[in-house]
């Protein structure tokens, strides 16, 4: 008997009820249940003849040793902080239930069935570059630069990271008089840089005041986000499963950071109380976190050093840009011999061979196939375009590689923070008063890097603007380099991402003129107010739903 055929006691439907969204089809969704209960329940199921409803109550919700009752919440005190006490009481008593299942499947990927969602507030935008350097199984969304005024004090101090070392160096004093003069300055700008947009942008009468006020004020931060240093706070909400949960935990306790080793310990502490199973081996005096933080150490201390011995005399990519550094030259024959794979009996190679004799408007018909049709960006590409790589290596501000970095599918790593490359001036500002101010806030925070940055290279990244240039490269898939630079290239975009968004699929088409195709929805138009559009249609969406009432 199937389980949509199974027939449960009214009892059992009952409880069922609380935890499936129906009882009685072979299809349904379950709610009301911690994670750590997810996750052991299918990795029980993937081994169970049972079906998962019959599952989930013998050896969940009726077996005393799993503490069920108190780990899903039902208790029956009336003392809410006892129940929230009891519930984590339950899961450290049910843990070793929920160790043996993990355990004795011995598979990782039992890490990835269930997850949580932390929040991770008042830390660095370098942590939260660190943080975000985990980019498979999880889903970070981080405070905006764009919407909210990073010039707020708290007991008459600006939001900025004190890192513990920086603090108790003699350099504490250079360190916050410099961090202290950048929130100055972009705090003064904002009136001024406010009034000269809304001179050169005036509001039509047609256009939403809170459309234009949201527009300017996100083109207004726009251009002073780049006062902003490394070690302003920063917001982040990161939902993840348990496995993505514990390579983070493992990553930040043995980074050379010590903001980084804080986090990852206040996350593992939290992270504890739901899923404790998941995360179990990233406690810092379990055997794995000791041989990965050995690892870790050894590694990069042998990289160091192979990289002062080979590659310190090379030559620099000085200016900031795009650079196409890799590609391969057999990509148009991979995509379309991947195209037509699956709907042939032919073998991958020999098919590939077949396509590299074909006439270039045969082959770019091939090609046309997995295009023509598209109607919009949204209209995702088959994963044939995932047999091709490009190699992309960038010089561009610390804002740009931030927007740009949150894409997790694909291989990326920078350099440390520096202000060696230069840095980023608005075009908005220049010409104006507003850019010798700017510049001084720039030459004066190089001056306190440089300095600091002589013994402390690592914790100086904290007081680098975010204008300054960083070096970093892209390896990216064909297909998920279509997405970005339709996406990021959009009028919404901040100009300065378009604008790699908008090279990088220049180049390849460069390359590889036929790939022209697959760029269909790159917008390489400029927009002098581009988010006005975007804010336009969000009034509007809140009006017709009545969330909204104009002033």
């Amino acid at each position: 008997m199937t389980e949509e055929h199974r027939e449960f006691t009214d009892s059992q439907v009952k409880i069922l009820n609380r935890y499936v969204t129906n009882t009685t089809s072979n299809i349904f969704v379950l709610r009301n249940l911690p994670e750590v209960v997810k996750g052991a329940l299918f990795s029980r199921y993937s081994r169970s003849s049972l079906g998962l409803k019959d599952l989930l109550l013998k050896e969940f919700v009726l077996n005393e040793e799993t503490a069920f009752s108190s780990i899903a919440g039902i208790t029956h005190s009336q003392d809410g902080e006892r129940e929230i006490e009891d519930q984590i009481m339950a899961v450290k008593k049910a843990q070793n239930f929920y160790d043996r299942i993990l355990d004795g499947y011995g598979d990782d990927s039992i890490g990835e069935l269930g997850g949580a969602h932390l929040a991770i507030e008042s830390v660095s935008m370098l942590a939260a570059k660190i943080i975000e350097d985990c980019r498979i199984g999880g889903s970070p969304l981080e405070k905006s630069t764009r919407y909210i005024y990073f010039d707020q004090k708290c007991n008459g101090e600006y939001l900025f990271y004190r890192e513990s070392i920086l603090m108790t160096s003699a350099y504490r004093e250079l360190y916050v008089s410099t961090c202290n003069m950048l929130f100055d300055t972009y705090s003064q700008l904002i009136a001024p840089l406010t009034e000269l947009m809304e001179k050169k942008f005036p509001k039509e009468h047609d256009v939403s005041k809170v459309a234009y006020t949201a527009a300017l004020r996100a083109k207004v931060l726009d251009c002073l986000r780049g006062l902003l240093p490394a070690s302003a706070l920063t917001n982040m909400g990161l939902y993840g499963n348990g496995r993505f949960f514990e390579t983070m935990i493992q990553k930040l306790n043995a980074h050379n950071l010590s903001e980084m080793q804080d986090i990852g310990k206040k996350s593992y502490t939290e992270l504890s109380k739901v899923i404790p199973s998941f995360i179990r081996r990233a406690e810092q005096s379990h055997k794995y976190q000791k041989a990965f933080s050995e690892y870790q150490e050894q590694m990069q201390d042998d990289i160091k050093m192979l990289t002062e011995k080979y590659v310190d005399s090379t030559e620099e990519m000085q200016n900031p840009g795009v650079r196409l550094a890799t590609y391969d030259l057999e990509a148009p024959y991979k995509i379309a011999a991947a195209l037509l794979f699956s709907h042939s009996k032919g073998g991958l190679h020999e098919i590939q061979e077949m396509c590299q004799r074909l006439p270039q408007e045969e082959l770019g018909r091939i090609l046309d196939a997995a295009c023509s049709f598209r109607e919009s960006r949204r209209h995702k590409s088959p994963r044939a375009l995932e047999h091709v790589d490009f190699t992309f290596e960038i010089v561009a501000d610390f804002g740009i590689y931030r927007d740009l970095h949150r894409h997790r599918m694909l291989t990326q790593d920078r350099q440390l923070l520096t202000c060696r490359y230069g840095y980023f001036i608005p075009h908005e500002i220049r010409g104006t008063e507003m850019e010798f101010r700017y510049r001084n806030a720039m030459e004066d925070a190089k001056k306190a890097y440089d300095t600091m940055s002589r013994d402390l290279p690592e914790e100086a990244e904290y007081v680098v603007p975010m204008a300054y240039n960083v070096h970093w490269y892209f390896h990216v898939n064909l297909r998920q380099l279509q997405w970005l630079c339709e996406l990021r290239s959009s009028p919404a975009g901040h100009p300065a991402y378009r604008y790699v968004a908008q090279e990088m699929a220049k180049q390849v088409i460069q390359v590889f003129p036929m790939f022209d195709r697959f760029f269909r929805f790159v917008d390489y138009d400029g927009y002098e107010l581009g988010r006005l559009g975007q804010e336009i249609r969000i009034v509007e969406k809140a009006q017709v739903r009545g969330f909204h009432n104009e002033p």
